[in-house]
Parts: structure tokens; sequence; C-alpha cells
């Protein structure tokens, strides 16, 4: 396939980066229903290593089983489906050339109630390689104690990452004892979560949708001397972009907890209007029977296909 010209330019934004890398980008953006747009759908499913079964596939039986996530993402159209070492194995062989992979190489879970918020390494780059992945995907908790680590395996896998011709996505989830609830969403707080993942060198930048409330003193005091619009979800997603590089790295947005469609679609309709490259959908998505899940993943498609 020909590359349209809105993804040779998304492409030119990463010149540092080898042929391999760039094969790889351009895999994730020219795959399924949003192929050459520039825009990105992606089905995540680790909730089962982060939440547990029962919270994760019960509302829907058939997710308990790993070929039902891999189907689903290529059956809706997605650019690419993301999931820890384990689910990916499972289907990595049949699924080969097929669908673009993630191995999400970091995962945490719900038993331990810890006050530093730090995800263990469950994969590796070698791993991304075999199960012949495009990308590998990883998490950060700015704000958490733990931070500095986590940017710094973050470096070491990106380096080998990008040297060995794969891309890199990273999910940004600012949490800690430094910030409030209402701080992990704030829209001073996640536009920093994004700066600080393109700083770290991620391609493509998962962060969740940002509040209206701005966490930090010395923030808010710079949004009201320059005016910065935060009264809507898309002027909140546009100051996101922009902190991110000014637009020049791909940032596309979680679905969040699980709710009605509608409710789902109104919020992405705000997101694409915001100028977001897309989103990464899960527990939205597979929670639901099949048939809905299907209906709900190409209704967000056409939100950003008409963006």
């Amino acid at each position: 396939m020909a590359h349209s010209d809105r993804v040779r330019q998304i492409l030119s934004w990463y010149g540092s980066d080898n042929p391999g890398t760039k094969a790889n980008l351009a895999r994730l953006l020219c795959h399924g229903t949003l192929a050459n747009t520039g825009k990105l759908v992606i089905l995540p499913v680790d909730q089962g290593f982060e939440h547990g079964p029962a919270r994760s596939f019960q509302p829907n039986p058939a997710g308990y089983d790993p070929d039902y996530h891999a189907q689903l993402a290529l059956d809706s159209g997605c650019n690419a489906y993301a999931a820890p070492l384990g689910f990916l194995e499972a289907v990595a062989d049949r699924y080969a050339g097929q669908l673009p992979l993630i191995l999400k190489l970091n995962n945490s879970d719900t038993l331990s109630k810890g006050h530093a918020p730090c995800s263990a390494l469950t994969g590796s780059v070698e791993d991304a390689l075999r199960l012949g992945c495009v990308a590998i995907g990883y998490t950060i908790y700015p704000g958490s104690a733990a931070r500095n680590a986590m940017y710094q395996d973050f470096r070491d896998l990106t380096a080998e990452a990008k040297r060995k011709g794969l891309a890199v996505v990273l999910w940004a989830y600012p949490r800690g004892d430094g910030l409030s609830k209402d701080g992990e969403t704030a829209v001073d707080v996640v536009a920093y979560a994004a700066q600080i993942s393109a700083q770290l060198g991620a391609h493509v930048i998962k962060i969740k949708p940002p509040k209206a409330h701005i966490e930090q003193p010395e923030a808010r005091k710079v949004f009201e001397k320059y005016g910065i619009p935060t009264a809507t979800l898309a002027d909140r997603v546009r100051h996101c972009v922009q902190s991110a590089f000014n637009g020049r790295r791909v940032v596309i947005f979680s679905g969040g907890e699980a709710k009605g469609t509608e409710e789902v679609l109104a919020e992405v309709r705000e997101i694409a209007a915001g100028g977001a490259f897309g989103s990464i959908m899960g527990r939205n998505a597979f929670q639901r029977p099949r048939d809905e899940a299907l209906a709900l993943l190409r209704g967000v498609m056409d939100c950003y296909r008409g963006a």
C-alpha cells in the first residue's frame, strides 16, 4: 500500500529512527479500517493481569480465551492488538502477518497496595521480535516515588527496541502520593505526562482523557495568565497534543472505565475534535458481547475517519 501524504508526514517526524522502526510504524498506521488516515484505534487487553480475571472477563466470558481478543481486533478493523506476553504467545502464530501486535513489556497487579506504583518487567524486546510484533509497550507512572527507575528502564528498552527496528508505545498514567485522585487526570498533569513521554523517546503516547481540574498551583498561574482553554474535552485534548512536541508525536487516548455506548462515542467525538490521533480501547470493547463490541469499535473508527 502506497503511503498517504498524512502517513508520510507522520513518519517524517521520526527522522532519527532506522528504516526498520519506520517500517513498523507504517505497518501500524496502514492496517485496518483507518489505514492511511493517520488515525489509530488499538485494542489493548492487559486487564486480566492488571485487574484480575473475573473483573476483566466475567462480563463477557468469551474474553477468558486469548483468541477472542485477537479475532475481535482483526474483525473490527483495529490498527493493532496489544497484550502481555502470555496472551500474545497464545495467538501470535495464528495471526502472524494478519494483525499488528504490540507486546506490553511491563505489568502490575492489584494484590499489593503499595504507595509507590511500579510495574514489573514481564516481557522483553527479544520476545517482541520472536512474536513478530511491530512495537513494544510500556507503562510509566509519573508522580510515583518509583518513577525514576521506570524512566531509566524505559530508556534502556527504548534504545534496544529502536536499534532492532521496533516502534515504541508508552502508557503514561500519572499517580502517586504527590497527586490527588482528581490530579491523576488533571489537564496540567496529563499534558505533563505527554511531554515526559515525548522526551523519553516514545513514538506513540497513550494518556487518559484530561479533566478540567488543574492540580499544580504553579501550572494554574500559567493557565490563567495565558488563557489556556480548558472548558471542553476538545480544548483539553488539544493542549495535551500540543504538549507532545506541538502535535509531532502520535497521542492516543484511553477509553477508561466501562460506560454506555452513546457516552463512549460522545467522548470520542470530543477527543477527535481536539486533534487526537486515536483511541486505545479495552474494557469498553471486550466486556461487551461480540456484536456490540464490533459495533462500538466501528463507531469509534467512524468518529476518527470524519475528524
